[in-house]
């Protein structure tokens, strides 16, 4: 692999849910507190940032160049041109509950996790489905702070992030349904290693985790022994997605949320957006299908 690259002094809140549009040949990705969609150029070095009107958590792509949003208030699709949201469905009726995470299906239809906002180890969370139809559905409960989640070359695996239990979680995931069973801790995650945050899946089936407050990237083999370890020189690694011509490059986000001002001094590159040329290849992420 090639060294670690410093690509985007941006310095998000919460950088997440970086994504490769292999059309434009761009990546994607969000700030959730900040609350902007970001696009980056390689090819020319452009950035380019939205303002977003909803509290966005996680961002997945849809047909006809429209984005589908994981809000704080519930699902939205989003128009980059010009900027605006249109609501769809919120399924969360206590104000204490909202969106975190999501991922597209190989069939087409949105993955989405919750949590309890106001207490983040309450395994109050819940996997949703949101069909093409726009008709949302639950698949499973008792998440304490559901966040990455990504599926298996094959698509018959889901994994989901339960940050605040420190581990990963593999289920069966019924492809024609579907819905998911079997679940099962795939990763433990040490304390002193941070809590894992966001997820991937490469094309040989091995799961990438970043981890928030661990300074590190975690690639594990599909059995979850740990493969190798990427380290970076800020404490909260957010979220990775692979991205580049021959989806080998990984894409990195990060964030300073809840660093104190002597923390950011002492770490200044936290909420950038890094790089690093990697052995392995991604897969393209799978569009929405409503």
């Amino acid at each position: 692999m090639n060294q670690l690259e410093h690509l985007l002094a941006v310095k998000n809140e919460v950088g997440e849910t970086p994504i490769w549009i292999p059309d434009e040949q761009a990546l994607y990705w969000i700030d959730i507190e900040g609350q902007r969609v970001h696009r980056y150029d390689p090819a020319t070095g452009a950035a380019q940032s939205f303002h977003v009107d909803v509290p966005v958590t996680a961002l997945a792509r849809c047909r006809q160049g429209r984005w589908l949003l994981a809000t704080k208030t519930g699902l939205s699709f989003w128009d980059s041109a010009p900027p605006h949201s249109t609501f769809i469905v919120n399924p969360e009726t206590h104000p204490d509950l909202r969106f975190n995470d999501s991922a597209v299906d190989r069939q087409g239809r949105l993955l989405v996790g919750s949590i309890n906002q106001k207490d983040l180890s309450a395994a109050d969370g819940s996997l949703y489905r949101l069909d093409p139809d726009l008709t949302i559905h639950t698949i499973d409960t008792g998440y304490a702070l559901a966040n990455g989640i990504g599926f298996s070359p094959d698509g018959r695996t889901v994994y989901v992030t339960e940050m605040f239990r420190n581990r990963i979680l593999a289920h069966d995931y019924d492809t024609a349904a579907g819905t998911v069973k079997n679940r099962r801790t795939f990763a433990t995650i040490p304390t002193d290693a941070g809590f894992p945050d966001g997820l991937t899946v490469d094309r040989d089936g091995f799961v990438w985790s970043a981890h928030w407050g661990g300074s590190r990237i975690t690639r594990y083999d599909p059995a979850g022994t740990i493969e190798r370890e990427i380290r970076l020189p800020v404490p909260n690694v957010t979220c990775m997605g692979f991205g580049g011509k021959d989806l080998n490059e990984l894409y990195i986000t990060t964030g300073w949320f809840m660093m104190t001002a002597a923390d950011r001094k002492k770490h200044p590159l936290a909420g950038d957006l890094f790089r690093i040329k990697t052995d392995v290849q991604g897969l393209v992420e799978p569009v929405f299908a409503g």
